[in-house]
């Protein structure tokens, strides 16, 4: 069905009134396929999540509440429920979010359930780089600052259960979405040596060295437990398993071995400068790292293979991490990563740039999807936090008569924009051709028009 979908409208992803048609004509006789066990149930959850997608605008009716007094640097949303959502700030401060609507009301406003803030004993003296939940219980949080220290949070009481101190500042920690034989922490700072800290133990345990300068992000595997990526100042990404000794796995390399004659270059490169920002897909197939280089990069994780997927001039000027995220449950799936004051839409395997998210007033550092709503959450310097929701239609279909042709039924308004002429003939030919059927119901049903036509 996506295949019918993707011949139907060009890359712009702007439909026309008819192609709109053609679409609804396509899911009837998907949802024929799907009824009779003939194609896969996930394959329509995917079109309307990237129709979805592709539809997110800055939301006029949620707010959400401004707590920080500076920029906002990093935010996650539990994988539990989906319900709550971190952000640490410039100002050392951590909020915890409500997203769910308590009011009944379409207007209304995300509230803190609970803040870590500067009359805290507790709170983080300097800026908070990274906030994570838990990945299988909200109970737990993990933040680290440039205070050098790393806290494991008791959500109920809201204090530390556990403090790990360093010599350096901390850039970023991250603890794997799926491990169940281990429960390290990487941790990567201002030194070279990236730092395993054992949550069990509550002591450091390992460290992995083979970068040069600071490491500015750390990111494990969604696919392998074991399995790390580091990024660092030194312009390299090195992929490791934890369980070796030896040293990391490879090096990602940005011209796939394949040097000019005349480089100068004695090491591999993932970027031409430093690298801030790393992101496994959720299949855990394929790698994106970002740097300040305006260059991002798409890699196969098995391999370590340059994609050489072209995005183009990525905006990026951040001396420190720099939170990017990809969709999940889409086809294709997307990028959304931070671009000066908008955050940056782009197809993940073609490179095209779809849309840009305008909303902020001052550069944007952090963003997170929600993939139980295809909602997406941007913070930034201007410290706002904004969401950015998929587009509510409404559409009405009326069928009228026509004294020429008694008994055809035509759809005359479709989102207040009539269908152009000549359409009609071209969706039946279109209809036969693609459900295989000699007619179908004259009158759409309504819910399908308000979840494929604009």
């Amino acid at each position: 069905m996506l295949n019918i979908i993707g011949k139907m409208f060009p890359m712009d992803y702007k439909l026309t009134s008819a192609t709109r048609f053609l679409q609804v004509e396509a899911m009837l006789g998907f949802l024929s396929a799907r009824q009779a066990g003939l194609d896969d149930p996930l394959r329509l959850r995917r079109a309307e999540s990237t129709r979805r997608v592709l539809s997110l605008t800055l939301n006029p009716d949620r707010d959400v509440d401004r707590i920080h007094g500076n920029g906002i640097n990093t935010i996650d949303i539990d994988a539990i429920e989906g319900r709550y959502m971190l952000s640490g700030g410039a100002d050392g401060v951590i909020v915890i979010y409500d997203l769910e609507n308590h009011s009944g009301k379409q207007q209304y406003t995300c509230s803190p359930v609970r803040t870590v803030g500067r009359s805290s004993r507790h709170v983080h003296k300097f800026s908070v780089e990274t906030v994570q939940w838990y990945p299988y219980d909200t109970g737990m949080f993990v933040s680290s600052s440039f205070d050098k220290t790393m806290k494991v949070w008791d959500t109920e009481t809201l204090k530390p259960a556990e403090m790990f101190e360093f010599e350096d500042n901390v850039y970023s920690h991250h603890l794997s979405p799926i491990a169940r034989k281990h429960s390290l922490i990487a941790v990567g700072t201002k030194n070279p040596k990236i730092q395993l800290c054992d949550l069990k133990s509550g002591s450091r345990i390992h460290v992995l060295q083979g970068h040069r300068a600071e490491v500015l992000s750390v990111r494990w595997s969604p696919r392998y437990e074991y399995i790390l990526a580091t990024a660092s100042a030194d312009s390299k990404v090195n992929v490791w398993d934890v369980r070796r000794a030896s040293g990391s796995l490879f090096t990602l390399d940005q011209h796939n071995g394949e040097k000019s004659k005349a480089s100068s270059q004695t090491v591999n490169t993932a970027h031409n400068g430093r690298v801030n920002g790393l992101c496994y897909t959720a299949d855990g197939l394929y790698l994106l790292t970002t740097g300040t280089d305006d260059r991002m990069r798409l890699w196969n994780s098995a391999t370590g293979e340059n994609t050489l997927v072209n995005y183009g001039k990525v905006c990026n000027e951040s001396r420190k991490q720099l939170q990017f995220t990809v969709s999940r449950g889409c086809s294709p799936e997307f990028v959304f990563v931070p671009c000066g004051s908008s955050v940056a839409v782009y197809a993940l395997h073609t490179g095209e740039l779809i849309t840009m998210l305008r909303g902020h007033y001052n550069n944007v550092d952090c963003c997170e999807f929600h993939p139980d709503f295809q909602e997406l959450y941007s913070g930034g310097k201007d410290g706002n936090l904004l969401a950015w929701v998929p587009v509510v239609r409404t559409a009405d279909v009326e069928e009228v008569s026509n004294g020429e042709n008694k008994g055809r039924a035509q759809f005359v308004a479709v989102a207040g924009r009539s269908m152009p002429e000549g359409a009609s003939g071209f969706c039946e030919d279109a209809r036969r051709c693609q459900t295989g059927r000699k007619s179908l119901p004259r009158r759409l049903p309504l819910f399908l028009w308000k979840l494929f036509v604009q």
